[in-house]
């Protein structure tokens, strides 16, 4: 039986480490305590455990005019932290879209509530799957996987209820992320095999 010298066990043990960061901080890290309390909380009731933020939408709010999301997540609901849930109701107005984007932390698993939506992902071999969802339809986005959802009745809304198996899934819009964080002009017209004046174009339609 052959023995790691120093050097090779040296490497083997950064591996071991690197493999288990990667397991580790691949999902929310488990709990050692029943749930996780804010430094500044000072009386913990039921109250903490009580989100009220989606009342406004079980109450019938209007249809907005543009795409929008209204999350439950740590950030608003701190009792979810460490609990590796959280939730996003999806309002489309009608011919909506929720552009391509990512979770880099969680799976999506969405339950249509009300109308109709086009989705789909693309998985890592570049295999487009997609789908049109009526009420009571549900549908996974693997995670990290960019994905989309679309509603193309030109009259009627269409609502959506999105799970998360994190805390924090974190979004990612591809478009923004491209076009509107300063990646270099000439970068993006290379990967996009274009010129610079149609990145810039792009460009303005994300300025502020």
């Amino acid at each position: 039986m052959a023995y790691l010298d120093q050097k090779q066990y040296l490497w083997f043990f950064l591996f071991v480490v690197a493999t288990l960061m990667g397991a580790i901080y691949a999902s929310d890290p488990d709990l050692i305590s029943d749930f996780l309390v804010p430094p500044n909380a000072t009386n913990v009731d039921g109250n903490f455990f009580t989100y009220t933020g989606f009342r406004a939408l079980a109450g019938g709010d209007p249809v907005p005019k543009a795409f929008a999301v209204t999350k439950a997540t740590k950030a608003e609901f701190p009792a979810l932290d460490g609990q590796s849930v959280s939730y996003a109701v999806l309002a489309f107005p009608p011919n909506s879209i929720n552009p391509p984007h990512t979770h880099p932390r969680s799976g999506e698993l969405l339950l249509l509530i009300s109308g109709a939506l086009d989705v789909g992902f693309v998985d890592t071999a570049g295999k487009l799957f997609t789908q049109t969802l009526q009420a009571g339809d549900m549908f996974v986005f693997p995670k990290g996987l960019v994905h989309y959802q679309v509603n193309c009745d030109a009259v009627n809304p269409a609502w959506a209820l999105s799970a998360f198996g994190s805390a924090s899934a974190g979004t990612v819009s591809v478009p923004s992320t491209l076009f509107a964080t300063g990646i270099d002009d000439n970068v993006l017209a290379m990967s996009f095999k274009t010129d610079v004046a149609t990145i810039q174009k792009i460009k303005a339609a994300f300025a502020p």
